[in-house]
């Protein structure tokens, strides 16, 4: 033992002191900021692997508090302890805030860049509006990342986008014309956006139980389950009201529209309300929410089953613009899961992003 000890304190002399006192690994950091108005946060955690998420979260409708700092969407722990650093905006404006997240979330990555110093790779990840942000920042900003997750995404133009929403109002106002606790000009109308959200449900949702049989038609048509109809229909005519008045005029309009799916489709074409979209709506939704199907790098898609929100004829728009423009090769849709709409577990999320990273 007398012998043994002096060796041992010898090879002890002749080793790097790390083998002897591991360093302890970093801590994780959590810095939160704001950005030409749009609240942030970071969040590294202690074993980063290096690769940096940038997250989108989807439509906060305009008038919803906001928590200060901001917190960390539902996903992000998730990704944390996958090793993920992630960053997030809480965007410089609410509602259908698609152009303005984009800018938001480009800032803040350029930001993030000069924070962390060794990013080996940058992955765009967005969640309902945050899926239409993932995708037109991986056409305009092909270079800064090295591929986009669009997970319960609404994936469309903005003009496709405000045609559909129109047709849902315009189709309600057909079969429920002057309903009771709904203005006599219908959900198209200046009065129905100035209604409360609450009360514009409950007025739809009484209208339709008035006509059961018109209301199947309807959720059959939109492809919605009857029991989330009203919610649909209220939350399309907040998105399209609140288009409008960030687009300074009515986005869509359908005055060449031939409709089919409604029952008996000459009656409807007869009767639908026709409207003239402005040229200020217009220009907005095509200059400021276009999608091209254009991609330099690798896009993963995917959707939840019985989504009320993103549903079938939305899910395959993207898709088919992208056949159009060459880019399938680039676009990988994955088979359906969870439910609802964004019914994802962490699990699936990461599973998305590793398929991204497999491209």
């Amino acid at each position: 033992m007398r012998l043994l000890l002096p060796l041992a304190l010898a090879i002890g002399l002749l080793l790097p002191t790390t083998a002897l006192h591991a360093a302890a690994p970093p801590a994780p950091r959590s810095l939160n900021g704001e950005l030409q108005g749009a609240p942030w946060r970071l969040d590294v955690p202690t074993r980063w692997n290096g690769e940096l998420v940038m997250l989108a979260h989807g439509y906060e409708p305009v008038g919803v508090p906001r928590a200060t700092p901001m917190a960390a969407a539902d996903s992000t722990q998730a990704l944390l302890d996958a090793g993920y650093a992630v960053a997030q905006s809480a965007y410089s404006s609410q509602g259908w805030a698609v152009a303005d997240a984009v800018a938001d979330m480009e800032r803040l990555r350029q930001h993030t860049l000069a924070e962390l110093k060794q990013v080996r790779r940058t992955w765009m990840l967005g969640f309902s509006m945050g899926g239409a942000v993932t995708v037109a920042s991986l056409e305009q900003h092909p270079q800064a990342y090295d591929g986009g997750i669009s997970l319960c995404g609404a994936n469309l133009p903005g003009e496709a986008l405000a045609e559909d929403l129109l047709t849902t109002l315009v189709a309600f106002d057909y079969f429920f014309p002057k309903a009771d606790g709904l203005p006599a000009g219908g959900l198209v109308s200046r009065e129905a956006a100035a209604l409360p959200q609450m009360a514009l449900y409950q007025g739809i949702a009484a209208a339709l139980a008035t006509r059961p049989a018109a209301a199947a038609q309807l959720a059959t048509r939109l492809q919605v389950a009857p029991d989330a109809l009203a919610g649909v229909i209220s939350l399309h005519a907040l998105v399209l009201h609140e288009l409008a008045q960030r687009a300074a005029g009515m986005p869509a309009g359908n005055l060449g529209t031939v409709y089919s799916g409604f029952g008996d489709d000459a009656a409807f074409n007869a009767g639908v309300q026709r409207l003239q979209a402005s040229a200020a709506g217009q220009a907005y939704v095509r200059e400021r929410l276009a999608l091209s199907g254009t991609l330099l790098k690798p896009l993963v898609i995917q959707f939840n089953h019985d989504d009320p929100t993103i549903v079938p004829r939305m899910q395959a728009v993207y898709p088919q613009q992208a056949a159009r423009a060459g880019s399938a090769a680039k676009l990988r849709v994955l088979p359906l899961a969870g439910e609802g709409h964004c019914g994802f577990s962490g699990a699936q999320v990461l599973d998305a992003l590793k398929a991204a990273a497999a491209r």
